[in-house]
């Protein structure tokens, strides 16, 4: 009975090491991710940020010209400056929210395990 109980435990704590490290695993892919889609997201800005610059540049070549198309391509640029920062905000957004979940998650599956380990651990 005593050699039963010795590799329960055994057996139990191999359990808990590999949840731990599946745990880990999941929660250093889930930050490599995340670090890349803002990477992402600020190499996009960058280039967006580059691309107004240069719009700005050639609307101030074309004032001298035409009033009228200047307008216009402002507006164009802010509205599209605007969408960028808004769908930039969304993905960090959810981004954020996804791995708050999988954190969440991950450590309740972990503590239901241990509670159902030592459940049984008890219950021997």
């Amino acid at each position: 009975m005593r050699q039963i109980k010795q590799h329960l435990v055994v057996e139990v704590v191999v359990v808990i090491v590999l949840l731990v490290v599946v745990v880990v695993v999941v929660v250093v892919v889930v930050v490599v991710v995340v670090v890349v889609v803002v990477v992402v997201v600020v190499v996009v800005v960058v280039v967006v940020v580059v691309a107004v610059v240069v719009v700005v540049v050639v609307v101030v070549l074309v004032v001298v010209v035409v009033e009228v198309v200047v307008v216009v391509v402002v507006v164009v640029v802010v509205v599209a400056v605007v969408v960028v920062v808004v769908v930039v905000v969304v993905v960090v957004v959810v981004v954020v929210v996804v791995l708050v979940v999988v954190v969440v998650v991950e450590v309740v599956v972990v503590v239901v395990v241990v509670v159902v380990v030592i459940v049984l651990l008890v219950s021997v």
